[in-house]
């Protein structure tokens, strides 16, 4: 019984170690552009059926309740919370936030589709309007040499007044993609995830249409980490590590005393 107890503690510390990490990331990318907070989900792990309830305890009776022993807790998945971050008015006319749902669309070394909140955006020699990494938004937005007057709408429309001319010209659409369970899309680094079977394929269209947000230019959303919850979740789950790894010395005391007394 005493070992058991021991293994028991030991999932325990494994999993609040795990909801640890999950809440240091958080804490890290609190300053991280378009950053969703993470969270942890614990499940059971299997049962030992001792007695199960309703089994006969005489030929004319049975257990109004079970004897069912835990064998402890396990990390089940993580969950992106994906509530709207604060929008922050930075005056550059290629910082682009969205202001709902949504994702925006990059195309990444290999020919795989990123999905981004970051609109953090900038254009590239050949004119093409990219990622810090140099990945091209899709669909192409081709911004001509000496453009100014850059504007994009809400719908996502992108105009600018090209030289030699008095009026802005359209140069193109950037379009916004959204997803059935946007909980489940893979994060894969550099503020981009990836489409699974999970989150369902994604459905593209015009930003403020079928549910999707506006894009707002000027803007950038920041991350919608809360400094005072992950703080307190903190504190929580050192609490709940301290009380496992306590479990853990009184049965090793427990083990000793019997092993003196026998």
């Amino acid at each position: 019984m005493p070992t058991s107890a021991m293994h028991v503690a030991r999932t325990g510390l494994e999993a609040q170690d795990a909801r640890m990490r999950v809440i240091a990331n958080n804490l890290a990318n609190i300053s991280t552009t378009g950053f969703k907070r993470d969270r942890a989900n614990f499940a059971t792990l299997a049962y030992q059926d001792v007695r199960v309830a309703g089994q006969q305890s005489s030929s004319e009776t049975a257990y109004a309740t079970g004897l069912n022993l835990g064998t402890g807790v396990s990390v089940q998945s993580t969950s992106s919370i994906t509530t709207q971050g604060t929008l922050n008015s930075t005056g550059n006319a290629l910082d682009l936030a969205l202001d709902g749902d949504g994702y925006f669309q990059v195309q990444m070394p290999g020919g795989r589709l990123g999905y981004t909140r970051a609109g953090n955006f900038t254009r590239s020699a050949e004119g093409q309007l990219v990622t810090a990494q140099g990945y091209a938004v899709q669909p192409p937005i081709a911004i001509p040499e000496g453009a100014s007057a850059i504007t994009v709408g809400s719908d996502g429309t992108v105009s600018a007044v090209t030289a030699g001319s008095s009026t802005p010209t359209e140069l193109g659409q950037i379009t916004t993609a959204s997803f059935a369970n946007s909980a489940g899309l893979q994060a894969i680094g550099d503020n981009f995830l990836g489409e699974t079977a999970a989150s369902g394929p994604a459905q593209v269209g015009a930003a403020g249409d079928a549910g999707r947000g506006q894009i707002r230019q000027g803007m950038l959303e920041a991350s919608n980490v809360n400094v005072v919850e992950e703080l307190v979740d903190m504190i929580e789950c050192q609490r709940a590590y301290e009380v496992n790894s306590k479990m853990i010395s009184s049965v090793d005391e427990m083990l000793r005393n019997a092993n003196q007394t026998l």
